[in-house]
C-alpha cells in the first residue's frame, strides 16, 4: 500500500536527497543469508536456525517463506535436523549440545566476529602462566556479546558496557589485562572508552587489529559525511540492530537536525518529512537494499527528488561459506 498517491510533476515539493555510501548489507550479513539458502538447496526444508539469523524481520520473514524456521533455543530443533547459528556467534556450549544430539550444525558466525573469538582465547592462554582477564566493550545482553564471551570460562571476562564503566571497574591484577570489542559499537564511544583503560591500565593489551568491523567504520563514516547538511537522516534498520542503531547516534552528533531508525517503507511516518529541504539515507549492515529503493520509490511519488549518493569507501570484501558448504560451492 503507498504512503500517499502520486503527485502531478509540477505539484511535488523539491527534496534533495543525499545517499551515504556504502549502506546497507556488509559481506558478514551476505555470508550467511547464503549460508541457510544453500542448506536449503542442498538439504531441503526446513533448515533450522537458532536465532534471527541477522537482525532484519525482511530477511528472516524471506528466509521463512524458503524453508526456514528460525528457534530461540536448540531444545527446539529435532533429533538430526539442520540447524544454523546466526551471524552474531553463540557460546561453545551451543555446538557442544549440537554434537551431543547429533544435531548437523552449521556455523554462519560472521568471520570478523570470529576473529574477537580467537583473540579472547589467545589473551586467556588457555589458563596458562600468560593468562590475561579480559574486559570486553560491548553491550549487555546482545547475541555478539553473549558469543563472544560465552567462549571462555566464567568470569575470565568483565563487560564494559560505557565509559563510566570503563572509570571504575576494579580488576584484581591490573596488570594482568586484555580487551576486546564487540564489532558493531560507536567507533567515536569506543576509542573514548579505550583511552580511559588505556589510561587506567597502562600494560593492558589490545587487538592486533581494530576489532570494530570494516563495515561498521565504513557506514559511520558515510553518515558523518552527509550529516552536517541534513535536515533529517533516516537510517533503514532494525531496532535490535545495534550498528542500526549506532549510525542513527552518529548522524545526530554529527550535525543532522533529527535522525531517525525506520525498520521499513510501511514503518515510516510520513508527517517527519515536513520541512525537510535535504534528506540523508543510510541503511544497517542487516538491512537489504531493496528496503532503501522502496524509500526511494515512495518519495520520488511526492517529491521532485535530487539524488546525490556521497561514497566514502568501495567494498569488495567476500567471506567464504563454512566447511561443508564451501567444499561444493
Amino acid at each position: 500500500m503507498m504512503p500517499f498517491p502520486e503527485l502531478p510533476s509540477d505539484q511535488k515539493a523539491p527534496l534533495r536527497l543525499l545517499l551515504a555510501g556504502p549502506r546497507g548489507f556488509c559481506a558478514g550479513v551476505d555470508r550467511a543469508i547464503r549460508v541457510v539458502e544453500e542448506a536449503l538447496r542442498r538439504y531441503g526444508a526446513p533448515v533450522y536456525v537458532r536465532h534471527e539469523i541477522v537482525h532484519n524481520r525482511t530477511v528472516v520473514e524471506g528466509l521463512e517463506a524458503k524453508g526456514a524456521i528460525f528457534v530461540e533455543e536448540l531444545d527446539e530443533v529435532p533429533e538430526d535436523a539442520h540447524v544454523v547459528f546466526s551471524a552474531h556467534g553463540v557460546p561453545k556450549s551451543v555446538p557442544a549440545e549440537a554434537r551431543r544430539r547429533n544435531l548437523l550444525y552449521l556455523d554462519a558466525t560472521c568471520p570478523l566476529v570470529s576473529k574477537v573469538h580467537r583473540e579472547a582465547e589467545r589473551h586467556f592462554a588457555g589458563g596458562g602462566p600468560d593468562q590475561r582477564h579480559i574486559l570486553m566493550i560491548g553491550h549487555a545482553g546482545h547475541p555478539e556479546v553473549v558469543g563472544t564471551m560465552g567462549q571462555l570460562p566464567p568470569g575470565a571476562v568483565t563487560l564494559i558496557n560505557d565509559a563510566r564503566e570503563a572509570s571504575t571497574v576494579d580488576p584484581q591484577d591490573p596488570n594482568k589485562l586484555a580487551f576486546i570489542t564487540q564489532t558493531t559499537l560507536s567507533v567515536d564511544d569506543t576509542a573514548e572508552i579505550v583511552e580511559i583503560l588505556r589510561q587506567r591500565f597502562p600494560n593492558i593489551e589490545g587487538p592486533r587489529r581494530e576489532d570494530i568491523c570494516y563495515a561498521t567504520t565504513n557506514r559511520q563514516m558515510a553518515v558523518k559525511e552527509l550529516a552536517p547538511e541534513c535536515d533529517l537522516v533516516i537510517v533503514i534498520g532494525a531496532p535490535n540492530s545495534s550498528n542500526s542503531q549506532r549510525l542513527r547516534e552518529v548522524a545526530e552528533r554529527s550535525g543532522a537536525k533529527r535522525a531517525l531508525l525506520v525498520p521499513k517503507l510501511s514503518d515510516m511516518d510520513w508527517s517527519e518529512l515536513e520541512g525537510v529541504k535535504t534528506l540523508g539515507i543510510s541503511a544497517g549492515a542487516s538491512a537489504p537494499e531493496s528496503l532503501v529503493q522502496e524509500m526511494i520509490t515512495a518519495l520520488s511519488r511526492r517529491y521532485d527528488l535530487q539524488i546525490e549518493e556521497r561514497i566514502v569507501k568501495e567494498e569488495n570484501i567476500n567471506f567464504r561459506l563454512p566447511h561443508p558448504l564451501s567444499d561444493e560451492t
